[in-house]
């Protein structure tokens, strides 16, 4: 029996629904959804498995134009995603016009991989405003095939799927067949926890927040997680904690009911908060929390 390999790497904007398309693929709730811009800082790796193929989807920072040190790193994993690509999908939503850097438009349009272009959103048009939106990026992208979606509905998905494992390559498995993703239990726990302050905090706050689990112990009924939310100023951490601890508190109850889900096992978090200065400009303290591999 043939069997068929590859990478298919997701890239677009900011907010477009590249977390929401590859949860919908991938069928688990591997990367934070929010209507928060820069939600994904990390390329996630998500692997599907049949008998006869296997796919590594990857989930990428949106695409902008880098304003300090940790933007940087996250636009190196976008670049990453170009050079082991065997099929691109490129996202978009109704009503997008361009790339918000040049650069990468031009890398798609030279790409030498099948290129999939989908129109994501589409529950939010009309057929003409569809129509015209499908005339546009066919004359932007015209290597690509494109695909209306929403990834939200998992309205067309199944065709998105479908045409990804034709376009496969023959090879062997990259990952154990019975993989889900590369990522760690603990870059999963950090994630939700990073999840429920953005969806807690305004402003800054959010985007000034680092987490690092330095526990986990797994015992037969329970685990065990100590985790340190890292913030860059005093008067931050003071926003996380809130007023006699019942922001974090809030924090922390919807963390361990969303980590009970994910490992399908009760959980004990502990949360800390401690300032660590200007993180996001520190090479040091980025290369410890998995950014600026390439340096």
């Amino acid at each position: 029996m043939t069997h068929k390999a590859g990478y298919v790497n997701i890239i677009g904007n900011p907010n477009v629904g590249k977390s929401t398309l590859m949860n919908a693929l991938v069928g688990e709730r591997l990367s934070i959804i929010t209507s928060k811009a820069q939600t994904t800082r990390h390329r996630i790796l998500g692997i599907v498995n049949g008998d006869d193929y296997q796919i590594v989807f990857s989930d990428t920072p949106g695409i902008i134009k880098p304003a300090y040190e940790l933007q940087e790193s996250m636009m190196d994993f976008v670049k990453s995603a170009f050079e082991d690509a065997d099929v691109l999908v490129y996202m978009v939503e109704i009503g997008e016009r361009e790339l918000k850097d040049e650069a990468f438009f031009a890398r798609i349009n030279n790409s030498k991989v099948p290129v999939m272009l989908l129109l994501n959103k589409i529950d939010k048009s009309n057929q003409g405003q569809l129509e015209e939106q499908i005339t546009l990026w066919s004359e932007k992208v015209p290597n690509a095939e494109i695909f209306p979606i929403s990834a939200l509905e998992k309205f067309n998905t199944q065709a998105v799927y479908d045409r990804i494992i034709e376009l496969l390559p023959v090879s062997p498995p990259y990952f154990p067949k019975d993989a889900l993703t590369d990522k760690s239990e603990r870059f999963f726990v950090n994630e939700i926890i990073r999840e429920k302050i953005l969806l807690n905090y305004e402003k800054e706050v959010p985007y000034a927040v680092e987490v690092e689990t330095e526990e986990f112990l797994e015992e037969e009924n329970i685990i065990r997680i100590k985790s340190v939310i890292m913030v860059e100023r005093d008067t931050q951490k003071g926003i996380i904690i809130g007023h006699k601890g019942a922001a974090l508190k809030r924090v922390g109850i919807a963390a361990r009911e969303e980590m009970e889900k994910f490992f399908m096992k009760k959980v004990h978090l502990e949360l800390f908060v401690k300032v660590n200065k200007d993180w996001r400009s520190s090479d040091f303290q980025l290369r410890r929390f998995g950014y600026n591999q390439k340096k």
